[in-house]
């Protein structure tokens, strides 16, 4: 990646960044330590929101990883919640309404002071506030009550009730930040994991009074290695197995070996099955040694995408591994530049990929910035692919929503677009304050979507032909860089200023346990 501070425009936007220090997702300076101003609400015209409720399927069970039918569901029939980075194994789940009709803030975290770290870049200590990319919270039941958890810039992963924002547990402190989303276990055990910039990714026990680390894979025990030591990726969890691609750019996959002691309190012994560089020699070849894999792994069928910072599409497959057959690549396509939005995969096992434009190469300006591939067609893959490089150091960081028949996408220059998911053709688009990097949510037809003056926006998305209508919103303040969480008619988010919110309306009833 590119780690330069931008220059923005716009009347007041340039003293802000120089304030905040947005930069890119493997960043330069983050300052952004300034108590934000009291959050305020504005409600347009208000859409009558109706709850989603969990797919009922009378489908066969599936012979395989991750049935492709699965997308857009959510992940666990054992956990209630928004387990991981966008939900379930195809990247494609963005939680359960109803949303706020008209939302308010109903608490924030923490009471005093603020989520703050210093982190190094480039051998500069730098203060890093709040949460960013992705940082997506994770909202669950575990022991019949309602969890909110998530890492953030303060060096910590943090266990809150999702009603109060009380501490359920004491804070968990790593080594140094956490940009990415924690990931939930899905079959029920109380265990979290998470990476950090801190050299290792972290299994945490969370059944004891404070939470525990039972185990840690660090970035270099693995080899060969190449660019650095930072766990971005949100981990995926299936029957036992744990898939998680690291900034070492390197592909991992762990048995876990989950039980419970004698005590009754849980335990793994992990045990790394697997491990594979992302890159190969052809890639290194046309961009040098920038491969590091920084989006969450997702599947579908019996394989796993991901893709890395040289441009590095990839489909790894998984058929045989409980029987011991080591994966094999299947998939490769390269679109040039880097890729640290996580690919989204529909229910045909079409992947829908966002790029960014930094190395402004021939490649990357010849299959564009978003792009639609089917990995069935392994010498002709691309689809579809849109054009949106209107600078060097802009395209796509948030990942794609896919909703109804359209994919929504938001870029760096804080251009909001819905595409025809079979075409690619342009249904609408509108301006927010950029850079918009969190990835879109939409749940009962409404698109939650923050931007980089700190104003969280809720859009009718309801006639995806249609001109989205702003139905509500809530300025928090800072730059609303990571993703939100809607869950019940809560929203989460943090922002850059230093501060994590719920929000809700006024009236919402007291959550059940």
């Amino acid at each position: 990646m590119t780690w330069a501070i931008r220059v923005a425009v716009g009347l007041g936007l340039t003293a802000a960044l120089v304030v905040l220090g947005i930069a890119r997702p493997e960043h330069t300076a983050v300052d952004d330590a300034a108590a934000p101003a009291a959050p305020t609400s504005v409600v347009a015209t208000v859409v009558q929101a109706t709850t989603s409720v969990a797919p009922t399927t009378t489908r066969p069970p599936y012979e395989g990883w991750v049935d492709p039918l699965s997308s857009g569901e959510p992940w666990s029939s054992t956990v209630d919640g928004l387990l991981t980075f966008r939900g379930n194994p195809t990247r494609s789940y963005y939680g359960r309404g109803p949303v706020p009709a008209n939302p308010v803030v109903q608490w924030s975290f923490p009471d005093d002071g603020s989520l703050c770290s210093f982190s190094s870049v480039g051998g500069e200590s730098i203060q890093w506030c709040g949460t960013g990319w992705t940082g997506q919270p994770t909202v669950y039941e575990q022991d019949g009550e309602r969890w909110v958890t998530f890492g953030s810039y303060d060096a910590a992963v943090h266990f809150l009730d999702a009603e109060t924002g009380d501490r359920r547990l004491p804070d968990f402190p790593v080594g140094d930040i956490i940009k990415g989303t924690v990931t939930i276990d899905p079959d029920g055990f109380p265990l979290v994991y998470s990476g950090s910039r801190d050299n290792f990714f972290h299994i945490i026990a969370t059944d004891r009074d404070a939470p525990v680390e039972l185990w840690s894979l660090a970035a270099d025990a693995v080899s060969p290695t190449m660019w650095n030591n930072d766990w971005d990726g949100s981990a995926m969890i299936l029957d036992d197995y744990l898939f998680e691609g690291g900034e070492n750019s390197q592909f991992h996959i762990v048995k876990l070996n989950r039980g419970y002691d004698a005590d009754g309190l849980v335990t793994v012994d992990p045990q790394l099955v697997f491990n594979a560089p992302g890159w190969d020699t052809e890639l290194t070849n046309a961009v040098g040694s920038n491969v590091s894999i920084e989006n969450s792994v997702a599947i579908s069928g019996n394989t796993v995408y991901f893709a890395n910072s040289g441009g590095l599409v990839q489909g790894w497959d998984i058929t045989g591994l409980d029987e011991g057959i080591d994966p094999e690549r299947v998939f490769r396509f390269w679109t040039g530049d880097d890729v640290d939005a996580s690919i989204v995969i529909d229910e045909e096992g079409m992947l829908y990929v966002g790029v960014e434009y930094e190395r402004a190469n021939s490649r990357s300006q010849e299959v564009g910035q978003i792009i639609k591939l089917d990995p069935s067609n392994v010498d002709d893959p691309l689809v579809w692919k849109r054009d949106e490089r209107p600078y060097v150091d802009s395209g796509v960081w948030g990942t794609p929503a896919l909703y109804k028949d359209i994919l929504i996408v938001d870029t760096d220059e804080g251009r909001v677009l819905g595409l025809d998911r079979m075409t690619g053709e342009e249904r609408w688009n509108m301006k927010l304050q950029g850079p918009t990097w969190q990835s879109p949510v939409v749940v009962d037809d409404v698109l939650v979507l923050g931007d980089c003056d700190g104003v969280l926006h809720g859009f009718d998305v309801a006639d995806t032909t249609a001109q989205p209508i702003e139905i509500w919103s809530v300025t928090l303040g800072g730059c609303i860089e990571s993703t939100p969480a809607v869950w019940d008619g809560w929203i989460y988010v943090g922002t850059r200023a230093g501060k994590f919110y719920a929000l809700a309306d006024d009236s919402i009833d007291t959550i059940s346990g």
